[in-house]
């Protein structure tokens, strides 16, 4: 067995930093700690300080001893990256060096059977990034009460499953005979109605997929989430960001492309839109998406589908500030 199947290992690691580089006394925020891997390079790499933050009690739980090993260097948060604003206000932290996010689920959580978010392992249907969270619905919740229309939207919309009508149909259907409670039931319900692929991917992947993401806010939370760093980068500091599917990285292009003031599908020669006439926020340093190495997919499965844009702060004022500038009244959140 790899060692990648037991341990996570932080995907692009080595171009996560390069373009980070850490400098010392800067101060870095890793907004999805996981199993500690950014942080800890961070760390190893520069004399810094890294405010680091889960929204998975479990994940910071194990993180306290790198915590302590670090002497005041890292500081553990609990709470989503949309949230790091606040969370990091609370620590007297207004401004930062450079911000890094992973958006995937870390082999940590996969691999444990009792989260509930292999379809590979047998487990309950939970699927929650903090367990702790009582307002937040279950898989199980979610696969037994939403109506049938309700789970094909969720399942295309944020699995891009092409099958999902025929998923939730079969769904609907095995729970008039009992709740599906288990992962496994789950699993096998989707394989009953959909054909492996040829490259092998599980049928149930993206139905998984879908109801995680819905789950947890996870598309609200990326928005939130570069919305905030970009508020909170000094000019010259730098956002990193890991994205694994589409979905994802479709959001980080958008923000990323309107930060930079680049509408697409325009020509140079035109006169910019209305709602393009402000002074670009970020610099894109990834012209196109960056892959991980041929040797680190082969080494850690994760990798595969892994996906790497950076940008980097200039000095005008956040969007929401020059938008507001521009009319009276109006929400700013920042």
């Amino acid at each position: 067995m790899r060692s990648s199947d037991t341990i996570h290992q932080p995907v692009m690691l080595e171009e996560v930093t390069k373009f980070l580089s850490p400098k010392d006394n800067m101060v870095y925020v890793d907004g999805t700690f996981g199993s500690g891997g950014y942080s800890k390079r961070i760390l190893e790499l520069a004399n810094c300080q890294v405010l680091a933050i889960d929204r998975d009690p479990e994940a910071l739980k194990l993180g306290k001893r790198l915590e302590k090993e670090s002497k005041g260097r890292l500081i553990l948060l609990e709470g989503s990256f949309g949230k790091m604003v606040e969370l990091l206000k609370s620590k007297g932290i207004t401004n930062v060096d450079g911000v890094v996010l992973d958006l995937g689920i870390s082999s940590m959580q996969l691999n444990d059977p009792e989260r509930g978010f292999s379809f590979s392992l047998d487990g309950p249907l939970d699927m929650r990034m903090n367990r702790k969270d009582t307002k937040k619905l279950t898989a199980e919740k979610l696969i037994n009460h939403l109506s049938e229309k309700e789970l094909a939207k969720i399942i295309y919309e944020y699995g891009e499953e092409k099958f999902s009508k025929r998923i939730a149909k079969a769904i609907v259907q095995k729970r008039r005979n009992g709740p599906i409670e288990r992962t496994s039931e789950l699993a096998n319900i989707i394989r009953g109605v959909v054909r492996g692929s040829h490259d092998g991917i599980d049928p149930a992947t993206k139905t998984f997929m879908a109801l995680r993401i819905y789950i947890n806010n996870e598309i609200q939370e990326i928005n939130k989430g570069l919305k905030a760093s970009e508020f909170l980068l000094k000019p010259g500091g730098k956002i990193i960001i890991v994205s694994f599917h589409s979905l994802e990285d479709r959001e980080v292009k958008k923000f990323l492309v309107k930060c930079a003031n680049k509408p697409r599908g325009t020509s140079r020669h035109l006169p910019k839109p209305k709602d393009m006439e402000f002074v670009p926020t970020l610099k894109i340093l990834t012209k196109k998406i960056v892959r991980p190495t041929h040797e680190e997919t082969l080494d850690n499965s994760r990798a595969r589908s892994a996906r790497l844009r950076a940008a980097e702060r200039t000095s005008a004022p956040t969007l929401t500030h020059q938008s507001q500038t521009k009319m009276e009244g109006g929400e700013n959140d920042y």
